[in-house]
């Protein structure tokens, strides 16, 4: 569509998107006249804005003469045209001290930083981080009795949790310890969910050098510890207000609905950590572009934060109307995720 489009169609088109980032209204001819200084008349720029129209890159709303582009014009000028800002000095430093307060639990870090972003941006901040469960370095089974057994398992941060399973009656101390060998030979460095997950696939393969009774302490085990160590996700919303700013019909009324029933959820914006896996940095979402958005006719900036192996832990973003400012909020996204990653891992 871009090798379609003459230099003078793309700066009308430049032209009337910035308008309307600007103020959210349509673009008339002569308001895109002026902003070229005289430099076209209007019937020229009409007459380019029509077929601008008819490539689909502009509509025209029933109430005004001005267009505004569509879904696919705006990722036309975001993936081509826009040009992304470099945040100033003083606002890098500004989000450094605001997430770095010594001693702030992570999440008070991800709030923080939420907050910030919808400040920032004038829209709604939000962070979504699956629950990761800790890193384990070490593992014991202890016998209690005839039928019961404790598993105490060490965290990388030196905290120790402890569960009592159930065990076949007469099991022998060395089944005990086996269990204990295996576990923590695949333990350093995972999650208990990854650790299961390695120890299931072993023992479905057979691969799994266990008689079957240590075999059950072990899967007794991690299913113990896994169930009760995974808490739920983290969702955080800041700035809903803002949302509010630019409401002027009912169907818009009807679209931050839709949108603040989405944030509420956190099963479906968990899908926003999955949309972000495969992206080096920032990742928009504009309109109908993705089903998750589909209902709410809004743009979403996100980004993934990263533990200290470069996994995907999280994503952050900015969610507003279509019109965000986008050469503004990408680089304000993508610093913030790289700051709040590092600190809360």
């Amino acid at each position: 569509m871009l090798q379609d489009l003459n230099k003078r169609s793309l700066e009308i088109f430049r032209q009337i998107v910035e308008a309307y980032v600007d103020t959210g209204e349509p673009v008339g001819s002569r308001t895109v006249a002026r902003r070229l200084n005289g430099r076209l008349s209007p019937a020229t720029i009409r007459n380019v804005m029509a077929d601008l129209e008819e490539s689909g890159l502009l509509r025209a709303p029933h109430t005004s003469a001005g267009r505004l582009p569509t879904d696919v014009g705006l990722r036309l000028f975001v993936d081509a045209l826009m040009e992304v800002g470099n945040l100033a000095p003083e606002e890098r430093e500004a989000i450094e001290v605001q997430c770095a307060s010594l001693g702030k639990r992570p999440e008070a870090v991800l709030t923080e930083a939420t907050s910030l972003l919808s400040g920032l941006s004038a829209h709604a901040g939000v962070v979504i981080a699956p629950n990761q469960g800790s890193v384990f370095r070490h593992v014991e089974f202890v016998p209690l009795s005839r039928e019961r057994a404790l598993v105490v398992l060490v965290t990388d941060a030196g905290a120790v949790e402890n569960r009592v399973i159930d065990i076949p009656p007469g099991l022998l101390p060395s089944t005990l310890v086996q269990a204990t060998n295996f576990i923590n030979a695949r333990l350093a460095g995972r999650t208990l969910d990854e650790v299961r997950q390695l120890v299931q696939k072993e023992l479905d393969e057979h691969t799994a050098e266990l008689d079957d009774l240590t075999a059950r302490v072990v899967e007794a085990g991690l299913a113990t510890q896994a169930g009760q160590t995974a808490g739920e996700a983290t969702l955080i919303v800041r700035g809903q207000a803002n949302l509010l700013k630019d409401l002027s019909a009912v169907q818009d009324l009807e679209r931050i609905r839709s949108l603040f029933q989405l944030l509420e959820t956190k099963r479906d914006l968990m899908r926003l950590v999955d949309l972000t896996k495969d992206a080096e940095g920032v990742r928009i979402f504009i309109g109908a572009e993705h089903a998750l958005f589909a209902m709410t006719d809004c743009a979403t900036v996100v980004a993934p934060f990263r533990d200290r192996e470069g996994r995907v832990v999280g994503a952050i973003g900015v969610i507003g109307p279509t019109r965000l400012n986008y050469g503004r909020i990408i680089p304000l996204v993508d610093y913030t995720a790289r700051v709040v990653g590092r600190l809360v891992t």
